[in-house]
């Protein structure tokens, strides 16, 4: 067990077999925390790699579905990794800083992610990829007072736009603060040294405590994330195309060639998509991944689903773009439950409106 685990275990946290902590005791108080302060996460198990050298954005940009070509030091850019028929391989963001173009993966998926860039390196390429995941250590300050706390650590960090970076300083460490795209709230990153990882966190614990900052788990992360549409695990494997899981704005339509880009460019340019990612209500709990029926008819599949604990339940689900309907039931097979549907997840199409049924 690592330094980072045991100070998690001694605050009463309950750990994940990757030493991640699932929750502190109370999760109630931590999911109303994130609504009412901020929430403090480990979140060391996403991956973060670091790609040197004079062509690390050419390598990036020519592999991946957004355009990295320009992006200046300081600034971020979601990109997806696709497969020749469009299916999502990875997703990554990606911060252009001074050591690097540092990409920050979904969680466990830092190692396969790394091999995948260092397979795709061309004889001539100056470009070397570097895991830093057993390295380094990652923790996020999320909810609605986060941007407050964070404005703490630097002056002027009110103005560091979303997928922006920066170097700052808490508790004596040196660490890496990136903003991120909020599931609630703000959404602020800090990478440190493994080894300085507990002093950080204590150090943010004791920033952020006149704010009512308190530490939460990943199973709290798992429900704002799914309550606020935002795509992760089967969402992002490759039984999905990314325009159909609510990436649109991590795809670049003016780009040169990547893997994938033919198929993605077709269906932005017909406007026509045969799927959606869409944000559901469920009667009862039924747990993902599962079909999902219309009138008897197969449309789609529950991809994420989950009990919040003031017993609100939230999922996510993939569906036939052409059954998308604003309050629409859909069913499961052979059970009583049935599923609402909200809206849409994640950025949409901007054509998508104009090729199903409105409400």
């Amino acid at each position: 067990m690592t330094e980072l685990a045991r100070y998690h275990r001694g605050l009463g946290a309950r750990l994940a077999p990757d030493g991640i902590p699932l929750d502190y005791g109370d999760i109630s108080a931590e999911y109303a925390t994130a609504d009412r302060s901020a929430i403090l996460l480990d979140r060391s198990h996403e991956g973060r790699i670091l790609v040197g050298g004079d062509d690390r954005l050419k390598l990036i940009n020519r592999m991946s579905t957004n355009d990295l070509s320009a992006l200046a030091v300081g600034d971020g850019r979601a990109t997806v990794f696709t497969d020749a028929n469009a299916r999502i391989l990875f997703r990554a963001e990606c911060y252009q800083r001074p050591e690097g173009l540092l990409l920050i993966s979904e969680p466990g998926r830092g190692p396969a992610l790394a091999a995948f860039l260092r397979r795709n390196i061309f004889f001539g390429d100056k470009a070397t990829v570097s895991e830093l995941g057993a390295a380094t250590a990652q923790f996020a300050l999320q909810g609605v007072a986060a941007d407050e706390i964070a404005g703490a650590l630097a002056k002027g960090l009110d103005a560091l736009p979303i997928m922006g970076s920066c170097d700052v300083e808490a508790a004596s460490v040196t660490a890496i603060l990136l903003r991120r795209k909020p599931p609630v709230g703000g959404h602020w990153s800090l990478i440190c040294a493994a080894a300085d990882a507990v002093a950080l966190h204590k150090g943010l614990l004791e920033l952020g405590r006149p704010l009512g900052l308190r530490t939460a788990g990943s199973l709290v992360y798992n429900i704002l994330r799914i309550r606020a549409g935002r795509p992760g695990g089967v969402e992002l494997s490759r039984d999905y195309i990314p325009l159909e899981v609510g990436l649109w704005d991590e795809i670049s339509f003016s780009k040169g060639c990547y893997t994938g880009q033919e198929i993605i460019a077709r269906m932005e340019s017909r406007e026509r998509v045969a799927k959606a990612l869409v944000k559901l209500r469920l009667s009862e709990f039924a747990p993902a991944p599962a079909p999902l029926f219309a009138a008897g008819r197969a449309v789609g599949a529950l991809t994420s689903s989950v009990e919040a604990p003031d017993g609100e339940l939230f999922a996510l689900a993939v569906i036939r773009a052409s059954y998308f309907k604003r309050g629409a039931i859909l069913e499961f097979e052979g059970e009583q439950a049935q599923a609402r549907v909200i809206d849409f997840a994640g950025a949409p199409p901007p054509f998508i409106e104009r090729v199903v049924p409105r409400a």
